[in-house]
């Protein structure tokens, strides 16, 4: 304490008090955390008891790990505690899942032995920001379903909700998948093989048919040729024929069959597969033998 009966403290006397270092009082007191109540005939700062506890507080604040401007809107009454409080505990829970991403996509590289160019590669798209990944997914949706207005809307948010972003805590499994099904889904092949199965899709529904009838049409398929199966159907018998005329009607044996060709491909098989790994389902069945059977019967019906 000064030697004039004032009860004014120097930063050193300060320093002491608190247990902070001189240079961290100083820069404290330089940016406006701090300023001092007053300052001696030489000029130099001066604190006071409400500057002791203004110190405490900064030092409270900076534990925390807020930073000086916000420290210096507290202070000045710009904000509260709370409220700062709130957007930091904001920014970390960002910084933790940012955390978790980067730990996943390290695990998955262990596990694969990944080479440098790989693991470069792997970082890069599992570490593109929520807004980043939302992009790739809406460019997907768009180019698949642009100016096919009649195609079924179920299977627009079916596509759109499978191909998921990233859990806030992904296991090295599902760092994995997702950057095959981000590569998968920016592949001009891939995006043409989906395209043409939703071309089929619009150019056989009207637009008074109802939302999931195209997926209710793939479930009674699969159901059918499940049936056949069981029964030792075989494609190309008059009892076949009778099941593909109760599952597809008057419809062209060749559309129908086009449209299971376009639905088949491994790839449209491996999206399902690899989005239900990053959503933690259950592994989807690509339901081979049912289709293959199905092919098999209209392959029959259509062949010269």
């Amino acid at each position: 304490m000064t030697d004039d009966g004032t009860g004014l403290l120097t930063i050193g006397e300060l320093a002491r008090a608190t247990g902070l270092s001189v240079r961290t009082i100083r820069y404290w007191s330089d940016e406006g955390a701090l300023p001092p109540a007053t300052r001696s005939a030489g000029g130099y700062r001066l604190y006071d008891a409400g500057s002791f506890a203004r110190l405490e507080l900064v030092r409270t604040l900076r534990e925390l790990g807020l930073g000086l401007t916000d420290v210096r809107r507290v202070l000045t009454g710009e904000t509260t505690v709370a409220q700062v409080a709130a957007a930091h505990v904001a920014a970390l829970d960002a910084q933790i899942r940012s955390l978790k991403v980067t730990r996943g996509v390290l695990s998955t590289v262990a596990r694969r032995g990944s080479t440098a160019e790989e693991a470069t590669l792997m970082n890069r798209l599992a570490r593109l920001s929520a807004a980043e990944r939302a992009r790739i997914l809406d460019d997907f949706t768009t180019e698949i379903f642009q100016g096919l207005d009649t195609a079924d809307p179920d299977i627009r948010n079916r596509l759109r909700f499978a191909a998921a972003d990233l859990p806030d805590d992904p296991t090295p499994d599902q760092v994995d998948a997702w950057v095959e099904l981000v590569e998968l889904i920016q592949e001009p092949e891939f995006r043409a093989a989906m395209r043409r199965m939703i071309e089929f899709n619009a150019a056989d529904r009207g637009r008074d048919v109802p939302t999931g009838s195209s997926l209710w049409f793939m479930s009674r398929l699969i159901r059918s040729a499940g049936d056949a199966l069981r029964d030792g159907v075989v494609p190309g018998t008059p009892r076949a024929a009778a099941v593909l005329r109760d599952l597809i009607g008057d419809a062209d044996p060749a559309a129908v069959l086009k449209r299971l060709q376009a639905v088949a491909d491994p790839r449209l098989n491996r999206y399902r597969e690899l989005s239900a790994v990053v959503n933690g389902w259950d592994r989807p069945s690509a339901r081979t033998e049912e289709f293959g059977w199905v092919v098999a019967a209209l392959e029959s019906q259509v062949a010269p």
